[in-house]
C-alpha cells in the first residue's frame, strides 16, 4: 500500500506536466528534406516532404512551412533528412565565385562608370563583396546585383 502511494504522486505529476506541454504546443506541418542536403546545394521541390511536429505557436515562423520560402535557395549548413528546416539555414544561390571576373558599375544621376574587377570572395545577390579593380589594383566593396554585376560607390 505504501508503495502505491509513493508512486501515485510522481505519476500524477508526470501526467500533469505532459498535458501542460501539449496544451501550449500546436501540431504544424513543416517541409523536411527527404534526404540530407549539404551546404551549397540548391534545394528543389523534389527532395521535400511534409511532416507534422508539435511546436509552440511563436516558433512556427522560424521554420519552413511553405514551398515558396525554400525554392531556389541554397543550404548554408547541413539539412538533416526528416528534420524541420530553419529559415536561417537558407541562403540565396552564389552568383559570383572567388576569382571570377565581374563588371563594376558606379552610377550617380546621369553619370555611369564601368570597370572590370576580380571577386575576392563568393557572394549572392544583395550581399556585399570585396572586388579588386583590374586597372587600379585597389580593393573595393560593392553589392552584388541580380545580373551578377557589382554596384559600387554610394549604397
Amino acid at each position: 500500500m505504501m508503495m502505491v502511494r509513493a508512486l501515485f504522486l510522481p505519476v500524477c505529476f508526470l501526467i500533469l506536466i505532459g498535458s501542460f506541454s501539449q496544451a501550449f504546443a500546436d501540431k504544424v506541418d513543416f517541409l523536411v528534406p527527404s534526404r540530407t542536403i549539404y551546404p551549397g546545394q540548391i534545394i528543389s521541390e523534389m527532395g521535400l516532404n511534409k511532416k507534422s511536429f508539435y511546436i509552440k505557436a511563436d516558433a512556427v515562423s522560424l521554420y519552413v512551412s511553405d514551398i515558396g520560402q525554400i525554392l531556389n535557395k541554397t543550404a548554408k549548413g547541413t539539412l538533416i533528412a526528416g528534420k524541420p528546416i530553419a529559415i536561417s539555414a537558407l541562403g540565396n544561390p552564389i552568383l559570383i565565385n572567388r576569382g571570377q571576373i565581374t563588371k563594376l558599375i558606379f552610377s550617380s544621376g546621369d553619370l555611369s562608370i564601368m570597370a572590370t574587377g576580380i571577386a575576392l570572395q563568393p557572394a549572392a545577390a544583395g550581399e556585399f563583396v570585396k572586388v579588386r579593380n583590374v586597372d587600379s589594383g585597389r580593393v573595393i566593396v560593392g553589392t552584388v546585383m541580380q545580373d551578377g554585376n557589382v554596384q559600387v560607390g554610394i549604397q
